[in-house]
C-alpha cells in the first residue's frame, strides 16, 4: 500500500509542538505524527506526519504559515515490507560483553556474552546507533572497573535495552521509564522476550516524575540516552535522585554538544569519569561527588 509523508522544519520548540498537535486534526487524518529536535546543533525542529491518503496541500500550507514553519515537503512512499528491510540491514552488534540481536539472528549468539534480543520491528534503540552502543560500552567499562550497582534506572528507555543490560549483570530490579506510552509497551514486550519479567519494571513518566522513581531513589546508576536540551534540563533532578558516588551514563549527543552537557552536570556536582565518541556521537560517563 502506498503511503505519504509530509515534513517541515521550524526553530521554536513550542510552535513545533503546537504544529504537531494541529497536524493530528488534519483531514485526511495522519496515522502518525512526530515532533523531533534535529540533532545537528542548529536548534531546529522537524514536524512530520504519515498518511494513508495524500494530504491536502492547501491545508498543509495554511498550517505551516500559521506556525511559522517552512513549506511542508510531501513525499509518496511505495509499499515496503519495513520489517523485512530492517532485518536485512540490521546485523547483530557486539558492545563490550553485550550482544544485541534480532530473533532472525538467534543462531549467531556466541558463547560468553550477555545476549539482548531486540526485534527488527522495534528499531529505536536496537544497539546499532552510536548512542546506544556507547551506553552499552560505558556500562561494560564500569563493570570492568569493578563497579557494582544495586539500584539502577533507565530514563527515556525506548526499547529498554540499557535497562535489560544492567539486569543481565546485576541481580536487583531495574526501573525503565519513558514519556511515550508506545515506547513503554515496546519496552515491556522486550523485557518479556528476554525473560526479564519482574527484573525490569517499565513505567510511563517524564524524567523522574513517577512515584516509584521517587521512592526508589537514590540510584547508583542512571542511564539517559535522550537529547542535549532534555539532558541539560534533567541535571538538577539527576543530582537529587543520584546517590553520592553514583554514576550517570548520558548519550543522544553530537560530539560538539558533549562539553555543554558535561558542564551542566558538573554544576550539579556530577563530574566527568569517561567520555567516548563513536562516529558523530558522544557518550558521557559521569560520577556524583561522594560527599
Amino acid at each position: 500500500m502506498t503511503t505519504f509523508t509530509a515534513f517541515t522544519t521550524l526553530s521554536d520548540s513550542s510552535m513545533a509542538e503546537a504544529l504537531g498537535e494541529a497536524l493530528e486534526d488534519l483531514e485526511p487524518e495522519p496515522y502518525g505524527v512526530g515532533v523531533f529536535e534535529i540533532e545537528d546543533g542548529s536548534g531546529m525542529w522537524e514536524v512530520g506526519g504519515y498518511f494513508m491518503q495524500a494530504p491536502d496541500d492547501v491545508e498543509l500550507a495554511l498550517l505551516a504559515a500559521a506556525h511559522g514553519a517552512k513549506t511542508f515537503v510531501v513525499s509518496e512512499l511505495p509499499e515496503t515490507d519495513w520489517v523485512a528491510k530492517v532485518r536485512r540491514e540490521l546485523v547483530p552488534v557486539a558492545a563490550g560483553r553485550f550482544y544485541v540481536y534480532g530473533s532472525h539472528d538467534a543462531d549467531t549468539v556466541p558463547d560468553g556474552v550477555e545476549p539482548l534480543l531486540i526485534e527488527a520491528a522495534m528499531a529505536f534503540g536496537t544497539g546499532h546507533h552510536g548512542t546506544t552502543q556507547g551506553c552499552l560500552r560505558a556500562l561494560d567499562r564500569l563493570i570492568e572497573a569493578g563497579v557494582t550497582c544495586h539500584n539502577v534506572a533507565d530514563i527515556g528507555c525506548g526499547t529498554a535495552v540499557l535497562a535489560m543490560a544492567a539486569a543481565r549483570v546485576w541481580p536487583e530490579t531495574v526501573l525503565a521509564s519513558d514519556m511515550d506510552e508506545v515506547a513503554v509497551d515496546v519496552a515491556e514486550a522486550n523485557v518479556t522476550a528476554n525473560d526479564l519479567t519482574g527484573r525490569v519494571i517499565c513505567l510511563e513518566a517524564l524524567g523522574f516524575e513517577h512515584p516509584q522513581l521517587h521512592d526508589t531513589a537514590p540510584f547508583d546508576l542512571v542511564f539517559a540516552n535522550i537529547l542535549k536540551q532534555p539532558l541539560i534540563d534533567l541535571a538538577p533532578d539527576m543530582a537529587s535522585h543520584l546517590a553520592p558516588g553514583g554514576f550517570v551514563i548520558l548519550s543522544g549527543l553530537l560530539n560538539e554538544q558533549g562539553d555543554e552537557v558535561a558542564e551542566a552536570y558538573a554544576q550539579n556536582g556530577i563530574n566527568a569519569w569517561h567520555r567516548e565518541e563513536i562516529g558523530d556521537w558522544t557518550t558521557l560517563t559521569l560520577q556524583k561527588t561522594a560527599s
